[in-house]
C-alpha cells in the first residue's frame, strides 16, 4: 500500500463498492430483458429514476460555466450513459452476462491507453504492454468459449468491447473537469444528457411497456436497484473516487466486477460457467493486475 493510501482509503472503498454493485447489474439487466423490456427501455427507466432522485440532493444549479463545459457534459451523458448502456444491454441479449462482465474487465487497460494518447504526461510501461497482451488473450478465450462451445454469436462480445471503449472515454472526459464542479452536479448532468441523447432511439424503438409489467415485483425491484443504487449512488461514489484517485487507478478496481458477475450469474440465472471461461477470467484479471500493479517498470 502506498504511503498516502490511508487518506485515500475512503475513495478506494467507494471504488470497490461501486465495482461490486456493478458486478451484479449484468444479472439484474438480464432478468429485465427476460421479462420483455428492451435495452433502451431499461436504460430509460434506470436513468430516469436516478435523475429524479438526485434532484433532492442537487436541485439548484442548472448549467455549466461555459458552452465548452456544457458540451463536455453532453459527451459524458453520451459515452457514460445512452450509448454505453444501449451497447451493453444489447450485448446482454446476445451473450452471457458473465461474458459481458469479463470483457468489460479490460476497462483499466483501455482507460490507460486512452490516457496515454489524450492526457499529457501519461506513458505506457513495459509491464503494462505485457499485461495487456495477457488480458487480450483472456478476452479471446472468453469469446472463443461463447462462440464455439456455447454456440453464442460473437456480436455480443464485440458490442461489449465497444461499450468498454465508451466507458474509457467517459472516464477521460470526466477527469477534464478536475475540481471545477461539485460531483453531484456532474452526476446529475450525466443522467440528464444520458436521457436526452436516448430520445432518438425511441424513433426506431418506441417506449411501449405495459403498466402491469413495470409493477411486477421482480421488474420493479430490479429497476429500483439499477436506478437508485447502481446508478445514482454508485455514479456519485465513482465520480468522487476519480476526482481523488485519478482515472487510471480508479478504473483498476473494476477487476472485481467479473468475479461478482460469475458468482451471481451462476446462482441467480443458472448460466453455464465452463473451464475455458474461468481460464479466460484468470488471464484477464491477471493481465490487468500485472499491468496496473507492476507499472513502475521502465517505459518504452
Amino acid at each position: 500500500m502506498r504511503p498516502n493510501d490511508n487518506k485515500l482509503m475512503p475513495y478506494i472503498a467507494m471504488s470497490i463498492f461501486s465495482a461490486i454493485v456493478w458486478g451484479t447489474t449484468f444479472v439484474s439487466t438480464k432478468i429485465l430483458l427476460q421479462h420483455g423490456l428492451t435495452p433502451a427501455c431499461i436504460f430509460f427507466y434506470r436513468f430516469l429514476l436516478a435523475y429524479l432522485a438526485i434532484w433532492f440532493f442537487c436541485p439548484k444549479r442548472l448549467w455549466a460555466d461555459n458552452k465548452r463545459d456544457e458540451f463536455l457534459l453532453f459527451c459524458l451523458g453520451l459515452t457514460g450513459g445512452s450509448l454505453y448502456f444501449i451497447t451493453e444491454n444489447t450485448a446482454l441479449q446476445i451473450t452471457l452476462a458473465s461474458n459481458v462482465s469479463l470483457i468489460l474487465c479490460t476497462l483499466p487497460l483501455i482507460t490507460a491507453f486512452l490516457s496515454h494518447f489524450c492526457v499529457k504526461g501519461e506513458r505506457l510501461k513495459k509491464s503494462f504492454v505485457y499485461g495487456s497482451l495477457i488480458a487480450i488473450t483472456g478476452v479471446a478465450l472468453v469469446v472463443f468459449n461463447g462462440n464455439f462451445i456455447l454456440k453464442i454469436k460473437p456480436l455480443g462480445d464485440i458490442l461489449t468491447l465497444i461499450a468498454a471503449l465508451l466507458w474509457g472515454l467517459y472516464t477521460i472526459i470526466l477527469k477534464q473537469f478536475d475540481n471545477r464542479y461539485p460531483v453531484l452536479f456532474l452526476t446529475r448532468k450525466v443522467f440528464f444528457y444520458g436521457l436526452v441523447s436516448l430520445l432518438p432511439f425511441f424513433l426506431f424503438s418506441p417506449l411501449t411497456v405495459e403498466k402491469e409489467t413495470l409493477l411486477h415485483p421482480v421488474v420493479l425491484g430490479n429497476l429500483l436497484f439499477l436506478g437508485l443504487i447502481a446508478s445514482m449512488l454508485c455514479y456519485i461514489l465513482w465520480n468522487t473516487a476519480i476526482k481523488h484517485l485519478g482515472a487510471v487507478r480508479t478504473s483498476n478496481y473494476l477487476y472485481f466486477v467479473p468475479v461478482v458477475t460469475l458468482i451471481t450469474s451462476s446462482i441467480v440465472i443458472n448460466e453455464t460457467i465452463t473451464l475455458i471461461a474461468l481460464l479466460g477470467a484468470a488471464f484477464i484479471i491477471g493481465g490487468v493486475y500485472f499491468a496496473e500493479r507492476r507499472g513502475k517498470r521502465k517505459p518504452f
